[in-house]
């Protein structure tokens, strides 16, 4: 459950150094996602730190951003550009994830550890753990981002919402991750377990003692729709709490810091970290080094994706692909540039497939020189069905690239390929070296006459791709295009097309980050003129000119700029009455990444990601994250806006900075037809202005599908799920349509009756085949037609397969002997010296079987038998420089145990005094905290006998960390942060990896949050009829204070509702607001944050003919919003 936290994205990622939205709030609250992201960023760290230590090479970030983490972990490896914005798409997934737990979940017990569920809730996180393993595996990990996700929410609530840390525990419940090992000690339903708490709200000790002194394990019992609960058994609590004015009233979580339960809050905090470290590295040890990183997308941006036809006619094409395969491998190993993927996806007809998925650069030579001409001839084939393999088999944001003479067969797909190419924002390019109009024997009838080239150009221009159109002979020279975007950290600077085509002079930003910079134009008979900013031209008849080389081959002409291109505002005038497209890239890691989302109401209400288009007749609104070359804080944002792919009209956002390079952006009236995004801004590294665009097309609809995923699917099963379709337009027969990538079985209705206005829920049925492996991912996309077919939506959903899992128990692993005789006292003399270890590894009588033995500390040899064996022995050699083994058993139903012996002497760690703390400068008014800055010095030292610091950084706190040379006894530090950031946590390693924290922060004395008071509300002039709603508008006053004692309100903002806020002075004792807002928007929220940075709420909604209005939710209403609610995805995390 939540405390409504101010301004806080998801996309705020802690791994930026902890954005002030996740800093202490309202007295110190913690969220998942700064939960979670602590952890995965001390995880990443430390694989990307044992993997540089294994390759003998240094692993030293520069800062504490996402980029720069990257850089340090890939960017030694190689030369060249490295992006982060596959890690921060990938953290995105989880933390999206983690918060819909709280959405589709809301009143599930067993998701958040409420009302005694534990046996459901450790079944939910052994289950959800077991996928992602399987997932993993099998290279799905899209789909295991998402579950993980889910699975750590679940987890973290349990050190919340139970009575784990109050029974004096420091340490995870391991039997939460291990189904193995028995729940113990619960208190059963008929114990009483919390006695009354008399003011009606939270109080301390409301545990009973015998409770404690017991040891017994209980939860609060949650109560959204009831208030039912068993005689004596504690609540949740809070207002959304129903059963917490039961007696005995009040409530045990420790979701956020209060008066109450500070220490409570802190213990739960720090131990549902240590849970969340120690399940992924489970989940480490069951990946690997290398595809752990995989998994949380640290990997080289670029991936190699062909769908090529091999029908006869395609034997020229065929040798041209492997060429450029073999010429990308080559050329581009050893950098940055290298492909961190390849995929190959034949098609012929009628078959097409299996898609081939590598990391090996040699497996996709040997597969593409398998590739031979054959069959096809007289049909169109089967384009799109292997487009739409390579579309769910590839990574999101992929460039794929199609090679054919022939046009779709499979045109009904057409719909599908769209809705993938959104979802996934992945671009296709097509290479068509047919006429387009039947360069073989076409047969009659419908999918013949319906397909030409121009789906093609249709694909290529709603995912920001080309369609190019060449002879056989030319092919070799149009497929440099794959080579130049074949590269890592490749942006789009801009991109238009014109249907039909004319004279039009479009301007771009070039920015000094900006490398390898190419513009590529499609179309006939056009001309055109570039400009640079000093006026210098070049049209496209000078092959090799002042600002660049021009290459023409059939519809494509390619320039590539100089490498000494000037910064600032270019120009290209194009001169055509054909249709055409430009599009302007380079390599550059100032990127951005973005999603549409739409508000949400309800207990905790927020926003949420939207799965298909988004919806017509409202604001758009996005959530926008920038990445700059030094971090966030590297760039500065101008302006966010939707501009018309077709078109000249670009229409601006309102931006509202979440911090950590993160923004949420509101558009009032969305453009018609297809649209793309852009962001200008300011590169602070360079100081030179840059612009970005996305390149998949969007645009809206009145039509929503949604559907939510709560479990996994099982080979030879049948799988329900149920869907439903709205409409804010006219109702009637809906066509429904369902396809999946793995082409199983389905039952799918074929239409739904909608009432205009309404809603209805249908239900589709997959089934899975027996055969099918555990780990298999599964793409459903369902399509809602409105009648005559006038407008339309889709759901793009990612589902799992796994095998049931019956074997939970570890492999035991037993240190039999270890010789250190020959290492010398002085380590100084150790590389000349090694030692040995021995070890038996069992799986037990009932146990699957070791799968694989490796380890992941230590620098050495391992060497074992054969692992069918009941009894493995293993044996480790090392030099005696490296004192330290870990060894690590998976068994095969993907069960870790691991073995870790360490000679290491030095089990102190190191230690942290804080010298002088200098805040004099930050204002007492925390609203003006902007502009002023602290200061904190820091000695570290590791003791007499210590091995050393070897690693110094900073968890909390949103500033820049500096320090004197690890080598020395002390190490001075020093920390500067913003006045707005007032927590730092400093943390040392030292050589024998022991850890050292030194926490500050401003002591917090005002612990009471600001009241509201709705003063009046006037909705006289909203009609009746909702569908009027747009020209009238309704108003509402309201009082808000801080009490006698109170710090102060800082700030006043609305988090609900669309429309004005307006007030009168903060520093008066009673600020008084006033709402103005559209009658299409009936509810608002406004927010008060103190200066202690306490939060206090004022929740009003207006409901149509439900009589007069009301300031609390009703039981009605309530099931309203959580009904409506159950499809979307709350990007708002919610506390533990």
């Amino acid at each position: 459950m939540m405390l409504p936290v101010l301004g806080v994205s998801f996309l705020a990622l802690v791994l930026s150094g902890g954005a002030w939205a996740f800093a202490p709030i309202g007295g110190g609250a913690s969220t998942h996602v700064s939960i979670t992201g602590t952890a995965v960023l001390q995880k990443v760290t430390e694989v990307c730190r044992a993997i540089a230590e294994s390759e003998g090479r240094d692993f030293t970030p520069t800062g504490n951003s996402a980029e720069e983490l990257v850089q340090a972990c890939l960017g030694p490896k190689a030369t060249g550009e490295v992006s982060a914005a596959k890690f921060k798409s990938a953290l995105n997934e989880i933390y999206v994830q983690n918060g819909q737990v709280d959405r589709d979940f809301v009143n599930s017990p067993a998701h958040h550890f409420n009302s005694e569920a534990f046996a459901e809730g450790r079944r939910l996180i052994t289950d959800g753990v077991a996928s992602i393993k399987a997932n993993v595996r099998k290279e799905n990990f899209q789909a295991a981002r998402e579950t993980l996700g889910r699975v750590l929410h679940t987890l973290q609530d349990f050190y919340s919402h139970s009575n784990w840390v109050d029974l004096g525990y420091t340490e995870p419940y391991a039997n939460l991750i291990r189904p193995d090992l028995p729940l113990e000690n619960l208190a059963d339903v008929n114990t009483p377990t919390c006695r009354d708490c008399a003011n009606g709200g939270f109080c301390s000790n409301s545990i009973l003692p015998n409770i404690l002194n017991e040891k017994k394990l209980t939860s609060g019992y949650m109560g959204i729709f009831s208030s039912a609960k068993p005689k004596g058994k504690c609540s949740h609590g809070g207002a959304a709490d129903l059963t917490s004015s039961e007696v005995p009233r009040g409530g045990i979580s420790k979701d956020e810091r209060r008066s109450d339960n500070m220490a409570l809050h802190t213990a739960a905090v720090t131990v549902a970290t240590t849970a969340t470290l120690q399940l992924l590295d489970d989940i480490r040890g069951a990946a690997g080094d290398n595809d752990y990183l995989r998994f949380m997308g640290i990997a080289r941006s670029s991936v190699v994706a062909f769908v090529i036809d091999t029908t006869g006619s395609m034997k020229d094409d065929i040798l041209e692909a492997k060429r450029v395969v073999n010429e990308i491998i080559d050329s581009k190993k050893g950098t940055q540039d290298e492909p961190s993927q390849y995929i190959l996806v034949p098609f012929n007809d009628p078959g097409f497939g299996p898609l081939i998925r590598t990391t090996n650069p040699d497996v996709m030579k040997r597969e593409i020189a398998k590739l031979t001409a054959t069959g096809g001839g007289d049909l169109p084939e089967m384009c799109l069905s292997g487009l739409q393999l390579a579309l769910t088999g590839a990574p999101s944001s992929s460039h794929i690239y199609v090679f054919t003479d022939a046009v779709a067969k499979d045109i009904a797909l057409k719909d599908t390929i769209v809705a993938l190419i959104r979802s996934t924002k992945s671009t296709v390019s097509f290479f068509m070296t047919g006429d387009g109009a039947g360069a073989r024997r076409r047969r009659r009838g419908l999918e013949s006459r319906a397909a030409t080239f121009e789906t093609y150009k249709d694909l290529a221009v709603a995912s920001g791709g080309q369609a190019i159109g060449v002879t056989k002979e030319n092919l070799p020279q149009a497929t440099d295009v794959i080579i130049d975007s074949s590269t890592s950290a490749l942006v789009t600077v801009l991109q238009r097309e014109r249907n039909p085509g004319k004279a039009e002079t479009f301007s771009f930003l070039l920015d000094e980050s900006l490398n390898n910079i190419t513009i590529y134009i499609t179309g006939k008979a056009l001309t055109f003129t570039l400009k640079n900013p000093s006026g210098v031209t070049q049209k496209q008849n000078e092959a090799n000119g002042k600002l660049g080389t021009v290459q023409t081959v059939g519809n494509l002409f390619r320039i590539r700029l100089a490498s000494n291109k000037q910064t600032g505002l270019w120009e290209i005038s194009m001169n055509s009455n054909q249709p055409y497209t430009l599009k302007v890239t380079g390599q550059s890691t100032i990127a951005f990444i973005y999603d549409f989302v739409e508000t949400f109401e309800g207990p905790h209400p927020g926003y949420a990601l939207i799965s298909g288009r988004p919806k017509a007749g409202m604001p758009a609104m996005l959530l926008v994250s920038v990445l700059g070359r030094k971090g966030p804080a590297s760039v500065k944002v101008a302006d966010i806006a939707l501009v018309t792919a077709s078109g000249s009209v670009v229409v601006g956002g309102a931006l509202e900075d979440m911090g950590n390079g993160d923004f949420l952006v509101t558009v009032t009236k969305v453009p018609a037809g297809e649209f793309v995004v852009l962001l200008n801004g300011t590169d602070v590294v360079s100081s030179t202005m840059f612009q970005r665009q996305s390149t998949t097309q969007m645009s809206i609809s009145k039509v929503t599908i949604k559907a939510v995923v709560d479990r996994s699917m099982e080979p030879g099963k049948a799988f329900s799920l149920p869907f439903t379709v709205m409409t804010d337009a006219t109702g009637g027969t809906y066509k429904i349509s369902a396809r999946n990538d793995r082409d199983f079985k389905m039952n799918v209705p074929n239409s739904v009756t909608v009432a205009t206005g309404g809603n209805t829920t249908g239900v589709l049925t997959i089934t899975v085949p027996a055969n099918t492996p555990s780990g298999t991912d599964v793409t459903l996309t369902i399509e809602a037609v409105a009648p005559g077919a006038v407008d339309s939506n889709y759901a793009v959903l990612r589902l799992s397969v796994v095998t049931k899992v019956t074997d939970f128990t570890p492999p035991l692993c037993e240190v039999v002997s270890v010789s250190v005789d020959d290492c010398p006292a002085d380590p100084a003399a150790c590389s000349s010296a090694f030692w040995q270890l021995s070890a038996n590894l069992t799986d037990g009588i009932k146990g699957t079987g070791i799968a694989s033995l490796t380890h992941r500390q230590g620098v050495g040899s391992l060497t074992h038998t054969d692992l069918n064996q009941t009894v493995v022995a293993a044996a480790f050699n090392a030099s005696c420089c490296s004192l330290t083994v870990e060894l690590v058993a998976l068994d095969k139903a993907m069960n870790v145990g691991t073995c870790l012996y360490t000679k290491v002497t030095d089990l102190t760690p190191p230690q942290c005094e804080v010298v002088s703390v200098s805040s004099v400068d930050c204002p007492a008014d925390a609203a003006a905290c902007n502009g002023s800055f602290w200061q904190l010095s820091a000695n570290l030292t590791d003791g007499v006998n210590g091995t050393g610091i070897a690693n110094l950084t900073h968890r909390q706190g949103v500033g820049s960390l500096t320090h004197t040379d690890l080598k020395q006894t002390v190490v001075v530090a020093a920390f500067n942060a913003s006045c707005c950031s007032l927590t730092v946590e400093l943390v040392a390693v030292d050589k024998a990896r022991n850890v050292g924290t030194c926490l500050y922060t401003t002591k917090v004395t005002d612990f009471t949050p600001p009241k509201c008071e709705v003063v009046s509300v006037s909705s006289d002039d909203c009609p009746a009829d909702p569908a009027a709603c747009s020209s009238s508008f309704w108003q509402l006053s309201a009082n808000l204070t801080d009490g006698v004692n109170g710090t102060g309100i800082a700030s006043i903002t609305h988090r609900q509702g669309v429309g004005s806020l307006t007030h009168t002075d903060l520093k008066q004792t009673v600020v008084a607001a006033a709402f103005n807002a559209s009658c299409c928007s009936l509810t608002v929220e406004l927010v008060a944050m103190d200066k202690a940075r306490n939060i206090g709420t004022c929740l009003f909604s207006i409901v149509p003919n439900a009589g007069p209005p009301s300031l609390a939710l009703s039981l009605p209403l309530l099931v309203c919003l959580l009904v409506s609610a159950l499809f979307t995805t709350s990007l708002r995390d919610l506390l533990i």
